[in-house]
């Protein structure tokens, strides 16, 4: 498995006003070292050391040169500035090239699909990455998914995924990764006759067949109603 090298620096003066202003300014980054069975440790590492294992992909075996001693490490988290996007603080995990982890690789899609063109599906991308456990040795930097063979009635399961030889799926096997959406029809549906018909307005023959009518029974009623004073 490829590694990339680099040279760390104990830190110190944590806690001290304008340390980590001098850090990098130096161009360097604040970073902390942990597990092994050794205890965490503060350290700096050169910006450009971190470019370069972001570079080489997620989860690259990194041989760390610290105090005279190398030891295999794993970048398990960057942050970042909020304005700038400059690398601010790092986490480095010791790992064995004989000890199984549980590590995030992220999936990348491949391929369109024939429905696409045909019907207009959407591609719809749900679970981006996947948990796995593998040797440190077996991790790779990604999974890429062919999707061209899928079809709108059939979406991938994490557990449809064709891992690499040695590496064994965490997240649940029947978690949804990617499907075919059928586009919305936005265009309105045509009103029904009765309510197409309570919509219109009243016809000037109507309304006077209906003025006849109440008429009609008014007069009735004032008849009734002399009858019986009678």
């Amino acid at each position: 498995m490829e590694k990339v090298t680099i040279q760390a620096t104990s830190r110190e003066g944590i806690g001290v006003k304008g340390a980590l202003s001098q850090i990098r300014a130096e161009k360097k980054v604040p970073a902390v070292v942990y597990g092994g069975h050794k205890d965490p440790a503060s350290i700096t590492v050169a910006v450009k050391d971190l470019e370069k294992i972001m570079k080489a992909g997620k989860n690259t075996l990194v041989e760390m040169t610290l105090n005279g001693e190398k030891e295999l490490v794993l970048v398990k988290e960057v942050q970042f500035h909020a304005v700038t996007d400059n690398p601010i603080h790092a986490d480095f995990q010791r790992v064995s090239m004989k000890d199984k982890m549980d590590v995030v690789v992220p999936l990348k899609l491949e391929g369109t699909p024939a429905d696409v063109a045909q019907y207009g599906a959407i591609i719809e991308h749900i679970l981006r990455e996947i948990e796995v456990r593998a040797l440190v040795s077996a991790i790779p930097h990604e999974i890429v998914l062919d999707i061209t063979p899928m079809t709108i009635n059939k979406g991938l399961l994490a557990g449809d995924i064709k891992l690499p030889q040695g590496v064994e799926l965490i997240t649940d096997a029947q978690a949804p990764v990617v499907h075919l959406a059928i586009p919305k029809d936005d265009t309105p549906a045509p009103a029904p006759a009765a309510d197409a018909a309570a919509a219109q307005p009243e016809s000037s023959s109507t309304k006077g067949k209906k003025d006849e009518e109440g008429n009609l029974a008014k007069d009735n009623k004032d008849a009734a109603a002399k009858d019986a004073k009678k």
